[in-house]
């Protein structure tokens, strides 16, 4: 079969961004159900751990679709070294989808501000068309110091065209009329607010303008990158592999386990329920099937999938407890050579 030649240019794109637990994969999922069929969509998803998991999300319920093509980019902001991991994956993407329409979702802990000036400016104008950047924002979040003076939050506010306050069925009284006052400080007023719950907004948002143009990525600290990513590591006779990760505040631990480790379900729920952290995401292998869990805000949902080669999960806070991986591994239900 012949290589198509025809010029990559100007795929619109859009940024799905929002911080921790705010729900950016649930939306990207739900954009993705409107997908209309006769187009090709590809989806570049940035985590902060070593450890891809939102792939595992959104390929969820899209296993038999043929024009939706995903991306990782685990180990920290995707603007980190001077943008090329971000490059050399959008890149590669770009070139095996060839798609109409580009989706990027930051990882929570993201540089905004350095991601939209790597896409909207340099090569990246002559391949795509940066639209309307979208932060997805929880309300509830604002009646919280570590929000409200965390740098990251704020200029994931700042910096977005639509800010859509998710989980809006959750809210108090109040929290509406809070995000509209914080964002009307924040924000000029052509920033638009709307309002949703479970990350469902009309796709017709995306291809409305940004308001941003050619510019340099402005500098800052980054963290040292890991030269290998977990995710391309081959997995030791242990049967398992970990990775941590330290920014903004932050540390996470990953692991990979392979086929061999049998996790139960339900010892892995009482694990989660008795976790005090900012976030954990894992898909595992257990006595009831594949399943992703997910701990966003104190709340853990769960999800089956039909299959998943192996297991590997994240942990995420300002700081993890000392006897997380013992726990972990307390939660095992068997594992060949035990």
């Amino acid at each position: 079969m012949t290589k198509s030649t025809h010029t990559i240019a100007d795929v619109p794109t859009s940024i799905v961004s929002g911080f921790l637990g705010v729900g950016k994969t649930t939306a990207i999922r739900n954009l993705l159900s409107q997908k209309p069929g006769n187009e090709r969509w590809a989806v570049l998803v940035n985590e902060f751990g070593e450890v891809g998991v939102d792939a595992s999300l959104l390929e969820t319920g899209i296993t038999n679709e043929k024009k939706i093509f995903l991306r990782e980019v685990p180990g920290g902001c995707m603007c980190c070294t001077n943008g090329l991991p971000m490059q050399m994956a959008l890149n590669q993407l770009l070139s095996r989808a060839r798609p109409h329409r580009l989706l990027i979702e930051p990882t929570g802990l993201g540089h905004l501000e350095e991601v939209i000036g790597t896409l909207s400016s340099g090569f990246n104008q002559k391949t795509i068309r940066l639209n309307a950047v979208v932060t997805l924002v929880d309300a509830r979040m604002l009646n919280q110091d570590r929000y409200l003076k965390n740098d990251t939050f704020i200029q994931q506010i700042k910096c977005a065209d639509i800010i859509i306050g998710n989980k809006h069925d959750l809210y108090e009284s109040d929290d509406q009329d809070r995000l509209l006052t914080f964002t009307s400080h924040q924000c000029g007023p052509e920033v638009e607010v709307i309002f949703s719950e479970q990350g469902i907004f009309d796709l017709e948002l995306l291809d409305r303008a940004s308001r941003y143009v050619e510019q340099c990525p402005p500098e800052h600290d980054h963290h040292n990158p890991i030269e290998t990513q977990l995710n391309e590591l081959t997995i030791p006779d242990s049967g398992y592999v970990v990775a941590s990760n330290a920014g903004d505040g932050f540390i996470s631990t990953g692991f990979r386990f392979d086929s061999r480790f049998l996790f139960d379900i339900n010892r892995l729920r009482l694990m989660l329920q008795g976790l005090d952290i900012e976030r954990f995401k894992g898909v595992f292998r257990t006595d009831e099937g594949c399943i992703i869990l997910n701990l966003a805000g104190g709340v853990l949902t769960e999800m089956s999938v039909p299959y998943c080669e192996e297991s590997r999960c994240e942990a995420l806070g300002d700081e993890l407890p000392d006897d997380f991986t013992a726990k972990l591994f307390n939660s095992l239900a068997s594992w060949e050579g035990m």
